[in-house]
């Protein structure tokens, strides 16, 4: 399947290419590129004309610190409701997650994913294997990354250390002037590091409501690009239907125009079954939720379908080990 990418950035490289002074045209029509497909939140592009398009900029350019220069002129609608879920999560460890599950929203050329030993917390980017690696670009995903930690949590937010595996750059010192922390080269992945006291704290700016909306966008513009992802369209139905308290495979298929013997007979052949996908989607929901103080337990137990307290308080220990109320 050939990798594509979200036509946003084009509008992000283009104002790029005009605040060197430089047109922007001649290059968009030479790559076969139209600006106004920006203009679309759904429209994808391949991303080779993407990394094409990269590749040209920073030759034309031949600023080192380009890579910056576009995370400050990156608008969080070019990656759409990624953004915006990002921007209402309950705390930075949220985000992340949403990061990771959701990259795909903006390009398949990327993949993202976490680790954590007792008081650190990383976010590690990579390309897929069948892309270039170019270090502008990196600096640019790394920045936009730290951009929307620093809108969530504060101007003053610093990680603890950004590991990056291009060589050191001429000015490196462009480098520790953004992220303000240790900054190495040459490492085997790239990274940003932030203590967990940071990652767990829980944000002003939380929006269960909101979140959830943007993560049902997602789910279903994901089951779209996969239109052939049966669990991925479940999911999605699964979701819209859980705060009507009545979910059941029959209500499912009937969403996605299907029997409820095809619904059950897809599911086999992808492994699993309508029973996990459903405690799937309610256990990462309930994650999401139980971090946000302005949700009691009450009001979680209904946007994940429970018709009693007692109802949720069980499932959560299953998927935990903990009740409700200790774990949070």
């Amino acid at each position: 399947m050939s990798l594509t990418n979200n036509a946003g950035v084009l509008n992000t490289l283009w104002k790029v290419i005009e605040s060197y002074e430089q047109n922007p045209e001649p290059l968009f029509k030479q790559l076969g590129l139209d600006l106004k497909l920006a203009e679309d939140p759904n429209a994808r592009i391949p991303y080779a004309k993407v990394e094409r398009l990269w590749q040209e900029a920073i030759a034309l350019l031949t600023d080192p610190n380009i890579g910056f220069k576009a995370a400050e002129l990156w608008h969080p609608s070019s990656a759409g409701a990624l953004s915006y879920a990002w921007l209402t999560s309950a705390s930075l460890r949220d985000a992340f997650g949403r990061l990771v599950r959701y990259m795909r929203v903006t390009t398949d050329a990327i993949e993202c994913h976490t680790d954590e030993s007792e008081h650190d917390f990383s976010i590690f980017h990579s390309f897929t294997s069948e892309v270039a690696y170019i270090p502008e670009l990196v600096d640019f995903h790394l920045a936009i990354i730290m951009n929307l930690c620093r809108k969530n949590y504060g101007p003053s937010l610093n990680p603890v250390t950004v590991n990056l595996s291009h060589p050191t750059p001429k000015n490196s010192g462009a480098y520790f002037a953004f992220f303000c922390c240790p900054v190495h080269f040459d490492s085997p992945q790239d990274s940003l590091t932030f203590t967990k006291k940071v990652i767990d704290k829980r944000l002003g700016s939380s929006n269960p409501m909101l979140a959830q909306l943007h993560d049902q966008f997602m789910i279903k513009y994901l089951a779209n690009l996969d239109a052939d992802n049966v669990i991925e369209r479940i999911k999605s139905i699964i979701i819209e239907q859980l705060p009507s308290g009545n979910v059941t495979d029959n209500s499912v298929a009937n969403a996605l125009n299907m029997s409820r013997r095809t619904i059950h007979r897809r599911l086999q052949q992808e492994g699993t079954t309508f029973r996990v996908i459903l405690n799937e989607v309610r256990s990462e929901l309930a994650d999401q939720y139980i971090q946000d103080s302005s949700l009691n337990l009450n009001e979680i137990s209904y946007l994940l379908g429970f018709s009693e307290m007692s109802s949720f308080s069980r499932a959560f220990k299953r998927w935990t080990g903990d009740s409700p109320s200790y774990y949070r």
